[in-house]
Parts: structure tokens; sequence; C-alpha cells
């Protein structure tokens, strides 16, 4: 116990420095592509494109974006017109009503069982395009962290194996900046 209160105490010691808060009204590159994204789905990697030093060309993110999207969007539509459809017939068969001839083959519990599977899949597209559009955000939000990121050849690091006195193997691990 009092170790690792003695642990706590030299860690809290580590944070004395203070740290001025920045400004909150601005936002930081990041935030920005975030909210280009969250406005417009491909808008932050288009601006990460454009304002990237190192010209990062995001753009072919942009079709995979609006095919996901699309796509998303397609098996939500199809769904919920199906779902209806399939409503609609079960209750034109406890109302005795005229019968599509497309749902003849069925029985009344397969027309409801279809019709909750329909509903499963509409709130599976739902979830699909919501994670489309989440991810989209959050990669537009990782890219631009790394617009600025040096990535130059005088950065590196190397792990070289080792053998000391005595018939120890160790690892040296050599971090190089230039």
């Amino acid at each position: 116990m009092r170790v690792l209160l003695l642990i706590f105490m030299f860690n809290q010691l580590g944070f004395a420095q203070i740290i001025s808060k920045p400004d909150s009204t601005v936002l930081a590159f990041h935030q920005k592509s975030m909210l280009y994204s969250a406005i417009i789905p491909g808008a932050g990697q288009i601006r990460n494109s454009v304002l990237s030093p190192r010209h990062n060309n995001a753009y072919w993110k942009v079709p995979i974006i609006y095919a996901g999207l699309g796509t998303a969007t397609y098996f939500l539509a199809t769904n919920q017109r199906m779902q209806k459809e399939l409503k609609f017939e079960y209750t034109q068969r406890l109302n005795g009503g005229t019968l599509n001839p497309a749902y003849a083959i069925y029985d009344n519990p397969a027309v409801l069982q279809l019709y909750r599977q329909y509903l499963d899949w509409r709130d599976l597209s739902i979830l699909g395009f919501a994670a489309v559009y989440l991810i989209q955000i959050a990669e537009a939000g990782a890219e631009a962290h790394f617009v600025y990121f040096d990535t130059s050849p005088d950065l590196s690091i190397s792990i070289d194996p080792i053998y000391q006195y005595g018939g120890y193997v160790g690892a040296r691990l050599n971090f190089s900046f230039r």
C-alpha cells in the first residue's frame, strides 16, 4: 500500500507545470475537418487533401464514402418498402381483403415472419448508414492529425540484437533524430 501511495505521489509531481488553455472559440485543424465531414460527407477528406503541405491525396476516399452511404440508403429504402407491403398483406389477410398474388404461396405466420425479417433488415440498414457516416467523420479527424506529421527519413528507430559479456542476449533500441 505504501508503494502505491509513493508511486501516486511521484506521478503527481511530474505534472506541476502550468499549462495555458487554448482559446475555446477556435477549432483545431482536425476539428474543422471533422465538422466539414459532418456537414457534407467527404468534405473533411477533401479539405485535408487541399490543405496538406505534402499534397496528401485523399480524394479517392470520397467515392467510397458515397458508395457506402448510397448502398445503405438503397437497402434502407428497399427493406422499408418490403415491410410496408408485407404489413399491408398481413392486414388484408386478417380483414378478409384481396390478397397479393406474389404472397399467395405463404400462409399467415410466414407472411408475419417475412415482415419481421424485413423490419430487422431495415434496422440493420439504418445502423449501416450511421456506421459509414460516423466512420468517415472519424477518418477525416484522424487524417487531419497526420497532415502536418513529420515523416522525413531523418526520423528513424531500429532494434539491434546484442550479445553481452557472460552469455546474455539482449536488444538495443536506437532512436535517430537528425
